[in-house]
């Protein structure tokens, strides 16, 4: 009895033993390690250097650098081509790849409808909403007008094609805002493309132009330095800051064009989306970045100083705004007469 007893508790300690060292063991194994960058990501910007897209993607460059969000680089690369189109190829043939991602505007939508490209958002995976951007009617501080709806009088009183309105690209949301002015209010505007939105405001200083439909960061120096003056914002209710800007005004001083008699507005997508056929893994890796990127202080000051409507949307609320914002293009489009021919 005494020789089952001793076998039997060296056996009880066998297994104690042996449970203690695979609970060791046990802890001693990293947990479930979630999906992460191995290579540095290739971040894409559909457009030119300068402009809204280009500088914002640069901001969240050096926000993830400086904060340290990744630890592989994020890297830059501006792809205008075809209006956007060679971005949106791109990132539409590099199904799968989770080391690509793209920053979008509302060329999203009017490239494809505008050159026939065979292309389409849903040939990507849409990842977060990160704002809106806002448009903003800008005349010279020079002229006249004290109101939209003094600026809009003597446009119909000169007659159809006497004032020059100037926007970035053709077909895109510039000229689209600026045909839906015209259908609003009964005017005709001779409409001269740029480059970009820099360029739109050094023209308009220069009254080359009589108006133009920038977006609030791509005029909010020339407006600080009183050569520029904001007649109305093309949005449903006003900008909600309220620092001054200009010795007088703040954003949320501008009134909204359905303020002034003007019944049309107009946001901007201001996006992220990756490759179609990625992981959830990996789709959820560059959500939790972008809210972090969101969270800091160098994003808020940014979101501010651009003017930005700060609305953030992922999952499935991202596409149902996806595709109302597609159908709303849609219709913009065709009354414009903007839709390639088939």
């Amino acid at each position: 009895m005494i020789k089952d007893f001793i076998s039997h508790s060296k056996s009880g300690m066998a297994m104690a033993t042996a449970g203690a060292f695979a609970a060791v063991a046990l802890a001693a194994t990293p947990a479930f390690a979630a999906w992460e960058p191995t290579k540095p990501v290739e971040f894409v910007v559909p457009a030119g250097t300068g402009g809204g897209a280009d500088q914002m993607a640069r901001l969240i460059q050096g926000v993830i650098i400086k904060n340290k969000l990744m630890k592989e680089p994020l890297i830059v690369v501006n792809k205008s081509g075809g209006a956007g189109a060679e971005g949106f190829l791109g990132i539409k043939n590099d199904k799968g790849d989770p080391h690509k991602i793209i920053i979008t505007l509302s060329n999203l939508f009017t490239t494809p409808m505008a050159t026939g490209v065979p292309f389409n958002w849903r040939d990507m995976t849409p990842v977060a909403m990160l704002a809106l951007d806002q448009f903003v009617l800008w005349t010279n501080a020079e002229q006249p007008y004290k109101s939209a709806k003094e600026y809009i009088d003597a446009v119909k009183a000169a007659g159809p094609n006497k004032f020059k309105m100037g926007g970035t690209g053709s077909k895109q949301e510039d000229q689209i805002i600026t045909v839906g002015l015209e259908k609003a209010t009964g005017t005709k505007f001779i409409y001269i493309p740029f480059k970009g939105g820099g360029e739109v405001a050094v023209q308009l200083v220069g009254n080359h132009l009589q108006s133009t439909v920038n977006n609030p960061i791509e005029a909010v120096s020339q407006w600080r330095a009183g050569k520029l003056k904001a007649q109305c914002v093309f949005d449903h209710e006003r900008m909600p800051y309220k620092t001054k800007v200009t010795e007088t005004q703040s954003w949320n001083d501008i009134p909204t064009c359905k303020e002034a008699g003007i019944p049309t507005d107009y946001t901007m997508l201001r996006g992220i989306f990756m490759p179609a056929g990625v992981t959830p893994d990996q789709l959820a890796f560059y959500v939790d970045l972008f809210k972090k990127v969101r969270e800091t202080a160098e994003w808020k000051d940014y979101m501010e100083k651009g003017a930005f409507n700060t609305t953030f949307k992922t999952g499935n609320d991202f596409k149902v705004w996806l595709e109302a914002a597609e159908k709303q293009h849609a219709t913009l489009m065709q009354e414009a007469g903007f839709m390639a021919k088939k």
